[in-house]
């Protein structure tokens, strides 16, 4: 196996490829609208009884025209409770934004010498997708993105990562094992190892602006993000970064796609 520097096009065209057919966030933000779709018709049912039944609960104790308008404003306040409170859905709803932010800053890279894929499906990991893949002129990044409350702060002490008071879980370890499975298949569809740099997008909780490093994988806040990858030492041409790009976009499928054929 060759260096990352000495990639060789294996006879292959060579075609300049730029943002994946599938967008950021795209399966999360289907998922999330399955779900909201399971039960709507009973949850606006739900939602309208309950809202009438305060309205009238008002207007006896009020003025007749209260009512209606207190009924309107109960509605509303279950309708944004629901989006907001911990669930499947809004966890999914909120996976997808983040992804999309990541994807809106990460657009922002010259185009030149980075492509980007969005939401890949990894081989051997049907239920798995790869949120971001960045391929430039200094590397190949498999980044997810995760997103926290506002204002906590991200550390790592010892071998535990930490979001304000509470453990973060093992993310290190899942966008490591990301990296690996992107490394495997593009060095053997290449014939040549690609190293791939596991990273995540941080939103929301405040990590230095060069990034946090914790098991190997760092920790970037999702604005300063493409100037952290910029900044990197350049290890690859722009005829490499459409090589590795071309094997990418062939081994690592839409997750939407993969969603579909099942």
């Amino acid at each position: 196996m060759g260096s990352p520097g000495r990639l060789e096009e294996k006879g292959r065209s060579v075609r300049i490829i730029g943002v994946g057919t599938s967008n950021a966030g795209a399966s999360a933000w289907s998922r999330y609208r399955m779900l909201v779709a399971e039960h709507r018709q009973e949850r606006l049912l739900l939602r309208g009884v309950l809202a009438c039944g305060i309205g009238v609960v008002v207007a006896g104790f009020s003025v007749w025209w209260a009512g209606p308008g207190t009924a309107m404003a109960a509605f509303a306040a279950f309708t944004v409770y629901e989006r907001t409170r911990p669930s499947p859905a809004t966890s999914w709803r909120q996976g997808a934004v983040a992804e999309r932010r990541t994807g809106r800053s990460l657009a922002r890279l010259d185009p030149s010498g980075f492509k980007v894929l969005h939401d890949r499906a990894l081989p051997g990991a049907p239920a798995t997708n790869l949120d971001h893949l960045v391929i430039g002129i200094t590397g190949v990044y498999a980044i997810a993105s995760r997103r926290w409350r506002w204002g906590l702060r991200l550390r790592s002490e010892g071998r535990r990562l930490w979001v304000g008071n509470k453990p973060a879980g093992d993310l290190a370890g899942a966008a490591t094992r990301a990296a690996r499975t992107v490394a495997e298949v593009l060095s053997l569809e290449l014939d040549h190892e690609v190293p791939v740099t596991p990273m995540v997008s941080v939103h929301g909780a405040k990590v230095p602006r060069s990034g946090l490093r914790h098991g190997g994988v760092l920790f970037v806040a999702a604005r300063p993000l493409p100037d952290v990858l910029s900044a990197r030492p350049v290890v690859f041409t722009s005829a490499q970064v459409a090589t590795v790009t071309a094997a990418a976009e062939q081994m690592l499928p839409p997750m939407l796609e993969t969603l579909f054929r099942k």
